[in-house]
């Protein structure tokens, strides 16, 4: 398979050039300048905080992504897989910096593209620019919708509720650091009945707690 070719199976994993055609994104190649990373494990690709000025695609390789808390006291890190797109959302707007630190944690082979180079494609490519502002619609909605949905009837679905809207993908492994307290607080109610509920799903297979650590082997399999 030609150079070119590859590049055009990678690229068409991401929502952002899928619906162009072969022509359309041979162009976007020939005339984009796209650097390609290779990373070991353990390496740093974002901090939080710090300027989003490229969009990194992971092609291949497994990262881990670590949000936290504005205050500090509790984090959640998630298992990413490829392919997958550092936070576009972040490129634009009013905080353009990164809100979760993405470390690989094997070996990783990204495209990077840098903001100027994202500005010229959304001048110039329909398919690019309509697929960026589906993306970042969906996102808005997504998260319009959250206020009005029916609330959860038990403190389990509460706590799934919770868990879903603390992580950037809801499914996959997830880690929580945590205390059986500042979850109770979030929760609003006593932390002897967190400490019931998370027990009963520990018996089910569904977590598993330790002190401070709340490990979700796969987030999907809370929704069933």
């Amino acid at each position: 398979m030609s150079p070119e070719l590859k590049i055009y199976d990678k690229l068409l994993q991401f929502p952002l050039f899928q619906g162009m055609s072969y022509a359309e994104l041979m162009q976007v190649v020939a005339h984009t300048k796209m650097g390609f990373m290779k990373t070991e494990a353990d390496r740093r690709i974002v901090r939080e905080g710090t300027p989003c000025t490229h969009l990194y695609f992971l092609i291949s390789g497994t990262m881990s992504a670590e949000t936290e808390a504005d205050d500090h006291s509790y984090s959640v890190e998630e298992t990413i897989t490829a392919p997958y797109l550092i936070q576009p959302e972040r490129l634009f707007g009013m905080y353009q910096r990164y809100s979760s630190t993405f470390k690989t944690t094997s070996a990783c082979h990204f495209i990077t593209i840098d903001k100027q180079e994202v500005m010229l494609l959304l001048e110039t490519q329909m398919t690019f620019r309509i697929n960026m502002l589906t993306l970042l619609a969906t996102n808005v909605q997504r998260l319009g919708h959250q206020p009005w949905r029916q609330a959860p009837g038990s403190l389990r679905l509460r706590m799934t509720r919770f868990f879903i809207q603390h992580c950037l993908r809801p499914a996959g492994h997830k880690v929580f650091r945590i205390t059986m307290q500042r979850l109770a607080d979030e929760l609003n109610c006593h932390r002897v009945h967190v400490s019931q509920t998370l027990a009963d799903m520990q018996a089910g297979g569904l977590v598993n707690v330790s002190r401070g650590r709340i490990i979700i082997p796969s987030l999907e399999q809370l929704l069933m």
